[in-house]
């Protein structure tokens, strides 16, 4: 079990239990002593302390985060002062955008742009301060029970001014990688716009751009392919939300959104006007640039997730010798571009070896999930391998008491030095009293029973008349106080504003038409048409309703009159052919 529970960390942070894990710390939820609250504290992971590499990167992410402020930014409150490295945080009332979306599933585009506008501003104010993230993506999001969220984990960030890149091991998440880390090059505020763009893409479509059996053919994909447009997966996104999202994904730098601003300024024209035109289309951010070849990239190296456009025909004006020579230019240049990628992408992964360096026994993290610790000790892949830290433990749905919930690092993933594998573990089914959501947002109600960690099915809201504010909850099925089970479902009803009150419709035959518009509104219709027919009755007086004395309809239906006109003049016919002799 975890030995620092309970420790005071500079006499003030008192560590009360684990609530999360990364690469490079843990996370608990601890008491400030001094301003009696609770707050979060990531404390850099004891394996990791002896190296002065990431003690440095530590620090660096404190460094960093110390200078932002911003309500779309976890808040840092302090930062170590002894020996334990570690950083003091705001302690979030929410669930990461990756759980979220897991429970969800694919988002509606209006909750995507509610959430995709704040993560820009959030880096917006990164930027500005020289802050580049490196590692966006829904786990490092926070979601809160308002619906606001939240950026956290600058654990790679850096500043920009600093001459460091991206070390060759793997830092940051491949799925949501720009092409320039991919490659290994300098990286600047456009790698998190292009990291948010994948974020934005799958919370359209629920699922991500690009996937492969390793990191290394995803790495090869953000480098060389085109993902399906978002419309081609959800019908139901608009055209321009499609582009801005694609912009953002460019792979081509010069094409991408040059800042956070930028993207922001299009993703508010587009609120304001969903329909909005932009000035420019998918075709142009995958067109060619003018002053450099068309660049092939070989199937056996990389492979789109589309059809490949068919090269367009030569000019048969051409003579031969010319066609010739393009030919052989084209052929030489996808060559050229063959060899460079693989050149990059060994250099990448195999550096070690171009420093002289012996490489270091890579190990693949194996599967854990849904192990107990014994069983996971006794793995092949583990035993005399790894060593399995239980950090924590969750109550779980899915798995049995004692059962591995969660690991860190992930499956699949390579690691070099570090061997320790952290894990929570189950401690089993829970259940939770229907908390009271009566006079709630609806949205907010939702995201309360889904941080309840029970699976709850939540199913669409049943809309009721009431006299609660329009879209809160009147009522809950089950009932507040009911126990919950993991996977129930939750039923939310809503209002829909007040219900219209009856009306008996009055007759208003033989009234002057003035008073019948008075009587009419104050008895809650609405005077629709009115027009006129000649009749025996004076001018202006009703002499025709379009509904029944008597009728019981809802405030608000229109009401149709016909008026008299007044009696028909009578019709003397022409005197040139009546009756009688024709006057003098």
């Amino acid at each position: 079990m975890n030995n620092m529970i309970g420790k005071m960390l500079d006499n003030r942070y008192e560590l009360l239990e684990v609530i999360g894990s990364g690469g490079m710390a843990i996370v608990y939820k601890a008491k400030c002593h001094r301003l009696n609250r609770l707050v979060a504290v990531k404390v850099l992971k004891s394996d990791l302390a002896e190296d002065a590499d990431f003690r440095r990167r530590f620090r660096d992410e404190s460094q960093a985060v110390a200078m932002l402020s911003h309500p779309n930014i976890v808040s840092v409150y302090d930062v170590s002062r002894g020996e334990t490295e570690y950083i003091v945080m705001e302690l979030i009332d929410g669930i990461t955008l990756k759980q979220y979306m897991e429970k969800r599933g694919q988002l509606n585009w209006r909750e995507a742009l509610h959430f995709i506008t704040q993560i820009m501003k959030a880096l917006a104010h990164a930027h500005s301060r020289g802050i580049i993230h490196r590692d966006i993506k829904p786990q490092n999001i926070m979601v809160l029970r308002d619906g606001s969220v939240k950026v956290a984990d600058f654990g790679i960030a850096c500043l920009a001014n600093s001459a460091n890149t991206l070390t060759q091991e793997a830092l940051g998440s491949v799925h949501y990688m720009s092409p320039e880390q991919a490659r290994g090059d300098r990286t600047d505020e456009r790698s998190d716009i292009y990291s948010a763009g994948v974020v934005l893409y799958e919370m359209l479509t629920g699922r991500l751009p690009f996937e492969g059996d390793s990191a290394v053919s995803v790495a090869i994909q953000h480098l060389s392919s085109v993902p399906l447009s978002p419309r081609e997966i959800n019908p139901d996104v608009p055209e321009a939300l499609e582009l801005i999202c694609m912009k953002a994904m460019a792979s081509e730098l010069e094409k991408r959104y040059a800042s956070a601003d930028e993207m922001l300024a299009d993703l508010e024209e587009f609120r304001k006007n969903p329909e909005v035109d932009l000035d420019f289309t998918i075709e142009d951010l995958h067109r060619e640039t003018v002053d450099e070849p068309t660049q092939y990239i070989p199937a056996v190296h990389a492979v789109s997730n589309r059809a490949q456009p068919v090269p367009e025909e030569e000019d048969d004006d051409d003579p031969p010798r010319k066609k010739d020579l393009r030919r052989v230019f084209a052929i030489a240049a996808s060559a050229v571009v063959a060899v460079a990628i693989i050149v990059l992408l060994w250099r990448a992964i195999f550096s070690d070896l171009f420093d002289g360096e012996q490489k270091p026994t890579e190990y693949v993290v194996p599967h854990l999930v849904g192990m107990t610790i014994d069983e996971a000790n006794e793995n092949e892949n583990v035993k005399g391998i790894f060593v399995i830290e239980q950090i924590g433990q969750r109550a779980s749905s899915k798995y049995a008491e004692g059962q591995i919930i969660e690991q860190s690092p992930e499956k699949g993933k390579i690691v070099k030095g570090n061997r320790t594998i952290s894990v929570f573990v189950s401690s089993g089914a829970k259940t939770e009293k229907m908390p009271n959501l009566i006079n709630r947002e609806y949205r907010d109600a939702a995201l309360q029973l889904t941080n309840l960690d029970l699976d709850l099915i939540v199913s669409d809201p049943v809309e009721e008349y009431s006299s609660i504010t329009k879209g809160y909850v009147i009522r809950t099925i089950p009932e507040y106080g009911e126990t919950l089970n993991i996977g129930d479902t939750v039923t939310l009803v809503v209002s829909k504003g007040e219900e219209p009150k009856p009306v008996t419709v009055l007759s208003f035959i033989g009234i002057d038409i003035e008073i019948v518009r008075q009587q009419a509104t104050q008895s809650g219709l609405v005077v629709g048409e009115v027009t006129t027919r000649a009749s025996n009755q004076p001018y202006g007086t009703v002499i025709e309703q379009s509904i029944s004395d008597g009728t019981s309809v809802d405030t608000g239906t229109t009401i149709n009159f016909v008026i008299s006109e007044g009696p028909a003049m009578p019709d003397y016919g022409d005197a040139s052919t009546s009756g009688g002799e024709p006057q003098p």
